[in-house]
């Protein structure tokens, strides 16, 4: 089955770009356009995308509110990848904050566009680590502990785990990292999220970050 993905952007252009790249692969289906947040819940429930393709600034409905929208009303909510023009924008990080799973720059090649809803819709890793890192290093909350990870009660191999999902790891090379079978990894990261009350990776990731329980410099 391909991957499908809503393409969520208020200039005609930029979707049409990203529906050419996108549409060009075998694996991959555009289903559905919007021009604005504001019309995402009702293309969500009917189109069931496994991917929305989010701009992060549009004039009714930001990416940040969508985004928030979506996994507030959407059972079994579709990944979501924000598009901004900027890496380092404070938008990009309160989207992510928000639930994104990660984010696309508009000028990216068309490869690394492809790269980029494949490696969000599969969720077993952490899309541009280094970038995340920074936004959390110039937006994050300064070492101040929360809550859920202060009292999450990770054992040495699940802060072991999130240690190496922070650096953009796989599951794969985890595995390969800790000298354990894949499915013993999916099992930990599972327990990480569970125990964090992360929706994915990247919130888990986000989540240590803030903490100061992975230094994002």
């Amino acid at each position: 089955m391909p991957v499908t993905v809503l393409l969520v952007d208020d200039e005609p252009l930029v979707r049409a770009g990203l529906r050419a790249v996108l549409e060009a692969q075998p694996d991959i289906e555009v289903v559905g356009e919007a021009a604005d947040g504001a019309a995402v819940i009702p293309l969500v429930r009917q189109l069931r995308p496994d991917v929305v393709a989010m701009d992060v600034r549009m004039p009714l409905m930001d990416g940040i509110e969508a985004t928030r929208a979506v996994l507030r009303t959407i059972e079994q909510p579709p990944k979501i990848l924000v598009v901004t023009t900027f890496e380092n924008d404070e938008y990009v990080y309160e989207a992510l904050r928000a639930g994104a799973d990660g984010f696309l720059l508009k000028r990216a090649k068309p490869a690394e566009i492809v790269n980029a809803v494949r490696l969000v819709a599969e969720g077993d890793s952490l899309l541009f680590p280094a970038a995340v890192r920074a936004l959390a290093h110039e937006y994050g909350s300064n070492g101040t502990v929360r809550t859920a990870l202060a009292e999450a009660a990770l054992t040495d191999r699940e802060a072991a785990v999130l240690r190496l999902m922070a650096r953009g790891l796989s599951n794969a090379e985890i595995a390969a990292k800790l000298i354990v079978g894949t499915e013993t990894v999916k099992t930990h990261v599972s327990a990480i999220l569970a125990k964090l009350g992360a929706r994915d990776r990247t919130q888990a990731v986000i989540a240590a970050y803030e903490s100061g329980f992975v230094a994002p410099s």
